[in-house]
């Protein structure tokens, strides 16, 4: 079967209420209010993922404008996506650039592994177009890439936790409770807020986070004030700050494995926007993975965080019902604007590091329990030992961050715990399908 998906002419079919499918679309006052609630839903991971990987969070904002437009382009307006910074490189790029280290981050050096993830990721794209996408589903099934996502959150647990940290015993105490009252308004948000604004708990809690750290720090000087001397000083429009990359055997090779599981998230996220439309997308399949491989890359030339479909705006469509790709176009282009303001900037660059922590701990948690629900949602059954064994490897691997370093070669835990995934569940074949033994006491 062709993934390539037809090339018919695409347009939007005008339609006030009820549900709205991909290829229609409401009126423009509308449209515009729905597309400015999809930044609201990306807001909060895409701002949060570059400023742990030391990237300018303006440019990452604009990239995924930019790689939005481009993924619309290229599945023909088919799929109802945004793009937004994917977590999937936060480990490897912090150790490629060396900011994990606790160095200075060599931004350029990160960016030439983000273009060959990009470059790998547009050439599955290009496959699965001329032969189809079977061969992904054998090669990745539920028990595989569910074990891929949770290794993401794993992995990247410590990160969450470092953010806490202040510069005395002092600093670090107040860092954490903040950090608990951040994870706290995450969570309340998330259950009781009403309606709409439940989809909205990452962006919402973080607001309540930083209130509370203005109040109690600013206020009360019970912690680090937040300084906002860039802010006053920040104009209203500007160049985004864009860096070049530079190209590293090193950084390649530990970052370009992230495709694969860029690969293996996308496949989910398109076949999840597949089941709430009613329409098989699967044979536009190649074609988002290309268009996703292209906006990495294109994001990588100019100093953005490489970039995925994001959950939080499929969580979004589930809710309000709306699948018109128009929205994302209209999402896309004020992101771009946002990226060209550097108030908008400046402003991001005061959220304390102690508000970023606790959106991390539960953002890497979600993508962890993700995993689990992936395995939940296709019955994976772990009472074989192919897929339990497959799973065991993988998430200590992951969690223990398992590097292999061969000469200039180096991989970091994810992109190890992929491929041990990948391939301990092909070799372990029919043979991994018995019972498992019983655990020793």
């Amino acid at each position: 079967m062709n993934a390539g998906g037809p090339s018919r002419p695409f347009h939007w079919t005008l339609k006030r209420d009820g549900i709205i499918a991909p290829d229609e679309r409401l009126p423009w006052g509308q449209t515009i209010a729905v597309g400015l609630q999809h930044i609201f839903a990306m807001f909060g991971a895409t701002v949060l993922a570059p400023i742990l990987m030391g990237f300018d969070p303006n440019t990452a904002i604009l990239f995924s404008g930019i790689g939005t437009l481009i993924f619309f382009v290229i599945v023909g307006g088919r799929i109802p996506s945004y793009l937004g910074s994917s977590f999937a490189f936060i480990a490897v790029v912090n150790a490629a650039s060396g900011l994990a280290a606790g160095g200075t981050p060599n931004i350029g050096v990160a960016l030439g592994g983000i273009i060959a993830a990009g470059a790998l990721y547009a050439v599955v794209g290009v496959v699965v177009m001329a032969i189809g996408y079977a061969w992904i589903e054998k090669l990745m099934p539920p028990v595989v890439t569910g074990a891929v996502v949770a290794v993401i959150g794993l992995n990247l647990a410590p990160v969450a936790i470092s953010d806490l940290a202040g510069k005395d015993a002092a600093t670090t105490s107040f860092n954490q409770i903040i950090g608990l009252i951040t994870v706290l308004s995450v969570a309340g948000v998330a259950v009781y807020a009403p309606g709409i604004l439940r989809r909205l708990p990452i962006l919402l809690g973080g607001v309540i986070g930083y209130i509370v750290y203005l109040v109690l720090a600013n206020g009360f000087g019970l912690g680090p004030a937040i300084d906002f001397t860039r802010l006053g000083d920040a104009a209203w429009i500007g160049m985004p700050n864009f860096t070049a990359p530079s190209f590293s055997t090193n950084a390649i090779t530990l970052i370009a494995p992230v495709a694969l599981v860029l690969v293996a998230e996308n496949l989910g996220h398109v076949k999840a926007v597949g089941a709430m439309t009613g329409r098989n997308l699967d044979p536009y399949l190649g074609r988002a993975f290309l268009g996703d491989g292209i906006a990495t890359m294109v994001a990588g030339f100019g100093g953005g965080t490489g970039v995925t479909t994001y959950a939080e705006n499929i969580g979004v469509m589930a809710v309000t019902k709306i699948y018109s790709t128009l929205i994302f176009v209209i999402a896309a282009i004020v992101a771009i604007a946002l990226g060209f303001s550097p108030k908008f900037g400046a402003l991001i660059g005061t959220i304390p590091w102690a508000v970023l922590g606790g959106l991390a701990i539960i953002l890497f948690g979600l993508i962890a329990a993700t995993g689990a629900r992936i395995w939940g949602e296709n019955k994976v059954d772990f009472s074989k030992s192919r897929n339990l064994i497959t799973v065991a490897a993988a998430l200590t691997m992951g969690a223990g961050n398992f590097t292999v370093k061969i000469g200039d070669f180096e991989m970091g835990g994810i992109g190890t715990a992929t491929l041990t995934a990948i391939i301990l569940y092909q070799l372990l074949g029919a043979r991994g399908n018995g019972e498992v033994a019983a655990a020793p006491a």
